[in-house]
């Protein structure tokens, strides 16, 4: 399972769970099975009206920030980490 990381924000979501192991695939299958035993928590990574991670939530997989968002793949032993986005401009 992926050892997922959650921001300091959203631990209330999670009883205070600072890291959670999640079973997944995929950013998707990690965001739905965390969704599923904290359901306020997918409020706040999903947008379901685009299908995507909420553009303010940025995910890192193994250490590199994603471009494909909930398609990127995860791997059994990997450690994902949803953090603000940074926009520059």
């Amino acid at each position: 399972m992926a050892d997922v990381w959650i921001p300091p924000m959203m631990q209330k979501l999670t009883g205070g769970a600072k890291r959670l192991e999640v079973p997944g695939a995929s950013v998707r299958q990690i965001v739905f099975n965390l969704g599923k035993n904290y359901p306020d928590i997918l409020e706040h990574l999903y947008d379901p009206e685009d299908d995507r991670l909420r553009p303010e939530i940025a995910v890192v997989v193994d250490g590199e920030v994603s471009h494909l968002g909930l398609m990127e793949q995860v791997k059994a032993d990997s450690e994902v980490h949803f953090v603000p986005a940074i926009a520059g401009g």
